[in-house]
């Protein structure tokens, strides 16, 4: 009667909480572990079931967890959400995820790989550099207004400010500006050398992962595009079609409706924010390019449709398209068309 079956694991930085329950659904213990104690504690368990919420560190702890000879499963945390009971508390939430991965419905997320985790914290470290490197533009482009020094929008208009701070005959800037500018105009050329660095890596990686290379002959696709789709969507089989992966990344319109009557909203943003992301923009890169008109399909809707919606719309085939050449391991195949 108090062998464990299952236990719902509530992570943490420091104190974890354990919720088990044995075959007969009776919770047999409740506990809470330091991080010292967690892996010495479940060694001297016998192999179960264990739950965890995919976050930043569920990964490390599923691999760890499943080396001991566990069963481990990650769940999405808002899948979790309506089995707490009453007040919210660490406690509570490790009884929510206990419930949870014993129900037969659940959906659960794969557990990546340490190698593919690597890949992808190097797209997260490029994401971030990016951002910095955008506000460092803003920043200077919003310093040097105020003397007057002024260029069109457009990251390829940063460097004119560049020449002008290097320049030692120019006037139009005091001399302590100047040399504030300057601090930062470093940390600029400092955040590029570093993105290409990554954008170099990451190209390398491509050329050593099939499927990355798979993914990069599907037109609006790219070196970061495929490495991202191929690190960070470690089992595609995971989803039973291509339009049930398109729906996680959230390019299908949200829907609100009862009584029968559904209504359709925009596209409902969840999952992934940086896949959709570098979906939609090689989505517009498509539908800028000279060859844009030459499938029907983007040609009726570009004709019918807003050009930032038929974006998203081709974001949304270009993931299905994506899914089918992963599950398939074969190169992308244009479709034939008529003359």
């Amino acid at each position: 009667m108090t062998e464990i079956s299952r236990i719902g694991l509530d992570l943490a930085k420091s104190v974890f909480e354990v919720h088990a329950v044995n075959a007969q659904e009776q919770v047999v213990l409740r506990r809470s572990l330091r991080r010292s104690q967690l892996l010495r504690w479940f060694a001297r368990l016998p192999p179960c079931l264990i739950g965890l919420e995919a976050c930043g560190t569920a990964y490390h702890w599923a691999r760890e967890l499943s080396a001991l000879g566990h069963t481990v499963r990650l769940m999405p945390p808002s899948y979790c959400k309506p089995y707490v009971r009453r007040n919210k508390n660490d406690a509570a939430d490790a009884a929510a995820i206990c419930e949870a991965v014993g129900r037969p419905s659940m959906r659960f997320v794969p557990i990546k790989t340490l190698q593919q985790q690597s890949d992808a914290v190097t797209h997260k470290a490029r994401e971030l550099l990016m951002k910095q490197r955008t506000m460092a533009m803003n920043s200077l482009r919003g310093l040097m207004a105020e003397f007057g020094v002024v260029v069109p929008e457009g990251a390829h208009h940063i460097s004119k400010l560049l020449l002008v701070l290097a320049d030692p005959e120019d006037t139009s800037l005091p001399e302590v500006a100047r040399a504030a500018l300057n601090a930062m105009a470093e940390i600029l050329s400092a955040l590029n050398k570093q993105i290409n660095a990554l954008d170099q890596t990451i190209k390398a990686t491509v050329r050593d992962n099939a499927t990355a290379r798979r993914l990069d002959t599907i037109p609006g696709f790219g070196p970061i595009l495929s490495s991202a789709i191929a690190v960070i969507v470690s089992d595609p089989r995971h989803f039973n079609s291509g339009r049930d992966f398109a729906a996680s990344l959230g390019l299908v319109p949200r829907q609100d409706g009862t009584g029968g009557k559904v209504k359709l909203g925009p596209i409902s943003k969840r999952g992934n924010g940086y896949l959709r992301r570098l979906l939609v923009n090689g989505a517009t890169a498509v539908l800028n390019g000279k060859n844009a008109r030459n499938d029907p399909w983007r040609a009726r809707m570009l004709d019918s449709k807003p050009k930032k919606l038929a974006a998203v719309a081709l974001a949304n085939k270009m993931a299905r398209i994506a899914w089918a050449v992963m599950t398939r391991q074969e190169d992308f195949r244009p479709r034939a068309m008529a003359a």
